[in-house]
């Protein structure tokens, strides 16, 4: 079944400013609107490596739910497990400025109850065979709670990102239980309550590998943007993972390829460092694209010894 994908379908919102962005002044631009959420993300980038994942999660009962589930079965996603539910997907509102960046966002989150009765009435049908688990730690409580038991029933990896860190704050204990954490340095920040903003990445990941060792968390990836990433394992392993040198047209999404390629690297058999280096690729080829232009990539091209299944 490929790697199983658990988490919220969002529409985003954009707002892009057609001269120099003023805050807190009115700006002429444009808008679009466009399928996003974390895991939707990452399930459309598994698809792009020629991966067949599986998508599990909610979608209104609306055309918009369905443009959702066509749109991912044409990258050849597994949407059997995509249940459409009144409210449910979320909406996330963004204002960029003229390099790109999100200046000011809010987001109203879905309500993913229902994802807990499916886990518990298909779980095993959907964990058994799966490759691993890219779940998305702030959803709620029991879903999260459902993923991790089958994950220990049939011995299948997790690796966790987040949306909302201060609801996956509420989660820290899980995190004892998933293999691999990955977030971006200001969510680290919070999560180990200190501001990391100012550090570089040798000092990021001399940080890192001290909290993961305090907090017994067996692995954590940090993203640093343009700085690259940083990794520490709870056994002592840790480092520095440079960015690609691209020319930067669109950043929106690059965490999310970058989770995408971490955990396509560590489900087939890469080391951490090999594992962060394909997430790296996957982040760069998102930035130095246009918008809602998806590459393309086969296996081998991450050193990727699978068979492609048509």
């Amino acid at each position: 079944m490929g790697i199983v994908v658990i988490g919220a379908v969002f529409v985003d919102i954009k707002g892009y400013p057609l001269s120099t962005y003023i805050p807190g002044g009115r700006n002429a631009g444009r808008m679009e609107q466009v399928h996003g959420g974390v895991s939707r993300n990452v399930a459309e980038d598994i698809a792009n490596v020629e991966l067949r994942p599986t998508f599990v999660s909610l979608v209104d009962d609306s055309g918009m739910g369905q443009d959702v589930i066509d749109k991912l079965a044409n990258h050849k996603v597994n949407t059997k497990y995509i249940q459409r539910v009144p409210d449910g997907m979320g909406t996330w509102l963004a204002i960029f400025d003229n390099n790109g960046d999100v200046c000011a966002a809010i987001s109203k989150r879905p309500d993913t109850t229902p994802l807990t009765r499916l886990l518990e009435e298909q779980g095993d049908e959907i964990f058994k065979d799966c490759a691993s688990i890219a779940l998305e730690l702030d959803l709620e409580k029991e879903t999260v709670k459902q993923a991790l038991k089958f994950a220990k029933k049939y011995g299948k990896k997790v690796y966790a990102a987040v949306s909302n860190m201060s609801i996956a704050m509420e989660r820290r204990d899980y995190l004892q239980q998933i293999d691999c954490f990955v977030c971006n340095q200001q969510e680290a920040g919070l999560l180990f309550s200190n501001d990391y903003d100012h550090l570089d990445p040798q000092q990021m990941c001399s940080v890192l590998a001290e909290n993961v060792h305090r907090a017994n968390i067996p692995c954590m990836v940090v993203t640093m943007g343009g700085q690259g990433a940083v990794y520490a394992t709870s056994k002592g392993e840790c480092g520095v993972v440079p960015a690609k040198k691209v020319d930067v047209i669109y950043t929106t999404g690059a965490g999310d390829a970058f989770f995408a390629g971490t955990t396509i690297g560590l489900t087939y058999g890469k080391t951490l460092p090999e594992a962060c280096e394909i997430g790296s690729r996957l982040a760069a080829s998102v930035i130095c694209i246009t918008e809602n232009v998806c590459p393309r990539f086969r296996p081998l091209e991450f050193g990727l010894n699978i068979p492609v299944v048509d």
